[in-house]
């Protein structure tokens, strides 16, 4: 087999697991957006809490994004076991088996963050913004406003909480050390401060919320990357 025929080959591959995916995708959308009333209602769990609409373009923007997003988080561990798939032949035997674990273990995290965020600092970050403004204004909430804010904090959460499974699984194939994580440890803050600037909302209160346990998870992915390195060469790495 030639080289041209070996990358064509894989990228009819790479074609085909994406075209799965997008059916997959497609599939889960339809089904969420017939179930988003459920959806909106479980979300929505503050009877108090009343949200408004400017236009007809709100509501289906309310079916659209509550529907791609559910539907997202579903397909979370459907993508994670066709990038394994794809990159299996690259792979040793030990690093296939190590790979295909992490797939149920990513979208856990994904859904532990997704209810860390959802349960502890979106209402935490939320109620401290309102009280800004008790006494001063009457507030009231469009539906996509509140929904944006929601998913600014929730949804990065999910993500970043799937960082020690990224570090577990870069250590088993050898492309992480904790050593190399605490060398760039102070260049990594630095780039959670951006971030957590970049996908809050723009308040000091929300970016706070997120750079915290962004760090907690940073230090215990150090923790992870160490015991895993030990268990494999029983060299004890200190931090």
């Amino acid at each position: 087999m030639t080289q041209q025929e070996f990358i064509q080959n894989h990228l009819m591959e790479l074609r085909k697991r994406i075209i799965i995916v997008a059916v997959a995708y497609a599939v889960l959308l339809i089904a969420c957006f017939l179930n988003v009333e459920n959806i909106y209602r479980w979300i929505l769990n503050d009877a108090e809490l009343k949200l408004t609409v400017l236009g007809p373009s709100d509501i289906l923007w309310i079916y659209f994004t509550l529907a791609s997003i559910c539907a997202f988080a579903c397909c979370i561990p459907l993508i994670t076991y066709h990038v394994w798939a794809f990159i299996k032949p690259a792979l040793k035997p030990a690093e296939r088996t190590a790979a295909l674990l992490f797939i149920p273990l990513l979208f856990l995290l994904f859904i532990t963050g997704a209810a860390f965020g959802y349960f502890l600092v979106f209402p935490m970050v939320f109620k401290f913004i309102v009280s800004l403004s008790d006494g001063m204004v009457e507030t009231m909430f469009t539906a996509e406003k509140y929904f944006r804010f929601l998913f600014q904090i929730v949804l990065p959460m999910g993500l970043l909480f799937e960082l020690p499974a990224v570090v577990l699984f870069l250590t088993e194939i050898s492309l992480l050390t904790p050593g190399f994580m605490r060398k760039y440890r102070k260049y990594v803050y630095f780039g959670l401060v951006v971030l957590s600037a970049v996908i809050t909302p723009p308040d000091f209160v929300s970016q706070l919320f997120i750079f915290i346990p962004m760090c907690l998870l940073y230090e215990i992915s150090i923790l992870l990357c160490s015991w895993r390195l030990q268990k494999k060469s029983g060299i004890s790495y200190n931090l």
